[in-house]
């Protein structure tokens, strides 16, 4: 039976895991990524993974899930955010397989996290989708029958940067934004609140993280039907942290959204909480694997696109 090593790095930690041919994810572990350390840090530790399991095994492939913007085709990160000194640049594809003699395919993270649930989760068997991870900023990633779209330059759907009337979009309705607003109320220092407390406290009654997480909401419903009144997609799955507030939050950001859509498409936009948690991105590296090796996991045509959206 094949196996593929499959990581997800991000800014924290470094997650990897081994895969089978079938997709079955039968081992997962994590280590610190350190991103102080730079861009060549990294390299060398998923080196050092993937050498530990080439030692073990015979292994099929590597598939990676990184933070920053990623060229699939090369393999290589060509913007990474200051949190990751040194990192474009950074070419794991060529670097995998020269050293190890193994096919290596690389992805953005927020991109394997869409991918892993269009094929095997809240996106499954919707033409269009649009998934959406909400944490220290926002990201998204657009699926058109379980291919991602990357736009000319790689640089799709980076919907974190879009001008609402009050700011950028990720500067107002990601966890950072709500976070500061609790504290700003508070006057308390940052280390005290984070997410989940301040969901705590609502569910407790508390006027002020109730009112924060009001205006994060509708924040995000403003941002997600701009992005809806582009793209048209048939669902839109939310992922990240504080979205296993599903309980919570889901009737509030339903009403958020259809409040500033007009109605014939507020009806057909489906609103939707991701499914793979804290796997999404190891499963998605690994679904990007196969998709750029597999013949049968051909490339998504327009004529695809527009069949499935008249069948839909």
């Amino acid at each position: 039976m094949k196996h593929y090593l499959a990581i997800d790095i991000g800014g924290t930690a470094i997650k990897y895991g081994l895969i089978s041919e079938t997709g079955d994810l039968l081992e997962k572990e994590e280590m610190a990524t350190e991103a102080y350390k730079g861009g060549p840090s990294i390299l060398e530790k998923v080196k050092g993974l993937v050498k530990t399991y080439q030692d073990q095994m015979d292994l099929a492939g590597v598939a990676i899930s990184s933070a920053g913007m990623v060229n699939p085709d090369e393999g290589e990160i060509f913007y990474a955010g200051p949190q990751i000194p040194n990192y474009a640049g950074t070419q794991f594809k060529k670097e995998i397989e020269e050293t190890f003699g193994l096919p290596c395919e690389v992805e953005n993270d927020v991109n394997c996290a869409g991918l892993a649930e269009a094929i095997s989760g809240s996106a499954k068997d919707y033409p269009v989708a649009l998934c959406l991870t909400i944490g220290t900023g926002i990201g998204g990633c657009l699926l058109f029958n379980s291919q991602v779209f990357h736009g000319s330059s790689h640089s799709a759907c980076e919907v974190g940067y879009l001008h609402l009337s009050d700011g950028q979009f990720q500067d107002l309705a990601s966890t950072t934004a709500l976070v500061q607003e609790v504290v700003l109320a508070y006057g308390d220092d940052i280390s005290q609140w984070d997410g989940r407390r301040i969901f705590e406290q609502a569910k407790a009654g508390d006027a002020i993280c109730i009112a924060a997480i009001s205006k994060q909401v509708d924040y995000l419903g403003q941002g997600i039907a701009n992005i809806c009144y582009v793209v048209n997609p048939n669902v839109v799955v939310l992922g990240g942290g504080i979205m296993a507030q599903k309980d919570y939050l889901a009737d509030k950001l339903k009403t958020a959204l259809d409040s500033y859509l007009v109605s014939s498409l507020a009806k057909k936009t489906q609103l939707k909480f991701a499914s793979h948690g804290n796997n999404a991105g190891i499963l998605g590296a690994y679904y990007h694997f196969k998709q750029k090796n597999e013949r049968s996991c051909s490339f998504i045509t327009l004529e695809k696109i527009e069949n499935n959206l008249a069948s839909s």
